[in-house]
Formats: structure tokens, C-alpha cells, sequence
């Protein structure tokens, strides 16, 4: 087996951060010729190049992002060993990055991951959104402790990933009051003809919504194509369409945008999951967001293994 050398990794951790091994040199009271030479042996030892160099100056490789963000939370547990040995409080928030598929409404977002924060460790979240292949792709590097989607993790990403089940719910179309007042009567067949906002390209909820319209012989007008959530929200309050958001959030979407509800339908079900790896299976903040999405969000969702239940 091959053992890192920690005081290696200490050097070049040290020079990361100070963004130049000059001023590294000076942080660990070493000359110049040691820390570079540690660093060095580091490199050799991984077979791997860490730095790029230009002159005096210094920046990471994409290995040695890697190896940085290993080396933080090494050197972190290594504080937090040494305060708990000597009865000191660590004070140390817990690291919890989540992945946010893009298309996700933010408030939903909110209220899924506001558990993680009631936990009795202090917490620092670190929010990224974007698309979920992409997402999916940094939890494999550890870049991320938990990704949370609107569709569980393909077999065909080739990665070891655990999918767990939020619940779901059905969803509310809502619209500024004026056209609110007009779509609603009559509901869902008054939206033909009426002007619709929709989420850009091949996400779930479009999907979902397109199936429905086919179903119910629904043709609305298509005013808007959105890959931002919060922006066709936006675009709603103004009047410029009707939009469809997870019923669970339907109080903060009316108290947030200033809307009203044309309609409610149980059987466009949008699924919730939190996607993670082996690893971080125990992880206390993700343990947090499942139970409180089961006990309290979703209450009566899944059933007794703790599934999603079928698409009416």
C-alpha cells in the first residue's frame, strides 16, 4: 500500500492557500529550497503534477483541486482531534455541499434542505445548481455530499450511487390574479389557448405537463421557455403566462410572487430524491433532510418501505 506523507501534503496545503510558496516558505518558518523539494516529493509520490508554475507565481492543476479539498478537510478533523482531546469545543462547522438540479424551484429547495441546519452540529451549506449529469459527475469525485433531483441517478452513468426517495406531490398552475380569474373557470380545459410557461428542454415536469396536455386535449400557447425556476416565477407574477409549480409549496409561491391559483392537479406527480454515495450514507445533515421530507414535506407519499408511491 502507498502512504502519503503528511507533512508533504502539509507543505503543499500550506502554499494553496497562501497562493505562492513564498509566502508558504514564511507560514512554516522553512526555507524555499525545503518546501518546494516537500512538494516536489509530493508530486513524485502521486504521479501526479499539483501545481502549474509561472514565475513566482503558483495555481492549482485540476489534481491539485482535488488534492487541496481532500487536504482541507484532513488538516480540519486533524484541529477538531486536537480540541476534542483537550475538552475544547471543535467549533468547526459540519462541510455539507449539495448539488441542486437546476430546474428545482428554489423555494422547494429551501424547505427540503432546511433540516440540515436544525441538526446539533453547526452546519456550513455550500449550494450548487446546475444540470444533474453534471451534478451527478462531482458527487463521484466526493465534490459534493448529496445531490438532490427531480428523477433518481441512471444506471448508465456508470457510478455507484444510492438513490433515496423524498415523496412527491401533484402540482398547482398559477397565474397574476387578472388571468387567474380567467383560466379558472373551467379548469384544465380552460387552458387551451392560454397562455403557458413552461421549463426549457427534456426536464421531468415538462415532460409530465406535455403528457398531460396530449391526454385532456389540452393546446395552451407557449409564451415562455424558462431554465431558470425562479425567473419564469418572475415572469408569471408580471402576467405574461400560467405556470405550474410541486403543490407542497403552493403558501410560499402565492405569498412570494403575488399570485393566484387557476388550478390543482393530483395526477401530475413531481418526485423528489436525494442522490448520494456509499460514503455519506451517514452523513447527519442528509439524514436530517430524508426524515424530515418523509415525516413532515411529503407526509403520506410513500409507503411503508419508504417508496414512492405509483403515479395515479
Amino acid at each position: 500500500m502507498d502512504w502519503i506523507n503528511y507533512h508533504h501534503l502539509l507543505y503543499f496545503w500550506v502554499a494553496a492557500r497562501e497562493g505562492s510558496i513564498t509566502k508558504a516558505c514564511k507560514k512554516l518558518h522553512l526555507t524555499q529550497p525545503t518546501v518546494s523539494g516537500q512538494i516536489q516529493a509530493l508530486e513524485k509520490s502521486l504521479r501526479a503534477k499539483l501545481f502549474d508554475r509561472s514565475g513566482r507565481s503558483i495555481a492549482l492543476t485540476d489534481t491539485g483541486r482535488i488534492v487541496f479539498r481532500y487536504a482541507d478537510e484532513i488538516f480540519a478533523i486533524g484541529r477538531e482531534l486536537q480540541d476534542a482531546l483537550h475538552d475544547r469545543p471543535t467549533g468547526q462547522p459540519v462541510r455539507f455541499a449539495v448539488g441542486v438540479a437546476d430546474a428545482l424551484p428554489k423555494v422547494l429547495v429551501h424547505r427540503l434542505l432546511a433540516p440540515a441546519r436544525e441538526i446539533k452540529e453547526p452546519v456550513r451549506v455550500t449550494c450548487i445548481d446546475g444540470n444533474p449529469e453534471s451534478l451527478l459527475a462531482q458527487l463521484a469525485l466526493h465534490e459534493l455530499d448529496l445531490v438532490i433531483s427531480d428523477f433518481p441517478a441512471s444506471p448508465r452513468l456508470g457510478m455507484k450511487a444510492f438513490t433515496h426517495a423524498l415523496g412527491g406531490c401533484g402540482v398547482t398552475f398559477f397565474a397574476r390574479d387578472d388571468l387567474a380569474r380567467e383560466y379558472r373557470k373551467g379548469f384544465p380545459a380552460s387552458l387551451t389557448g392560454a397562455p403557458m410557461l413552461l421549463p426549457i428542454g427534456n426536464t421531468t415536469l415538462r415532460r409530465s405537463l406535455e403528457q398531460w396536455f396530449d391526454e385532456r386535449g389540452i393546446r395552451p400557447r407557449i409564451s415562455g421557455e424558462f431554465a431558470d425556476s425562479a425567473l419564469l416565477k418572475s415572469f408569471g407574477a408580471a402576467g405574461d403566462g400560467i405556470f405550474a409549480t410541486p403543490t407542497v409549496v403552493e403558501d410560499d409561491v402565492r405569498r412570494m410572487y403575488g399570485v393566484s391559483v387557476v388550478g390543482r392537479e393530483e395526477s401530475i406527480r413531481e418526485r423528489f430524491y436525494a442522490i448520494s454515495i456509499e460514503k455519506r450514507l451517514k452523513h447527519p445533515a442528509v439524514v436530517a433532510i430524508s426524515q424530515a421530507a418523509k415525516q413532515r414535506l411529503f407526509r403520506g407519499d410513500l409507503d411503508s418501505q419508504g417508496r414512492s408511491r405509483p403515479r395515479p
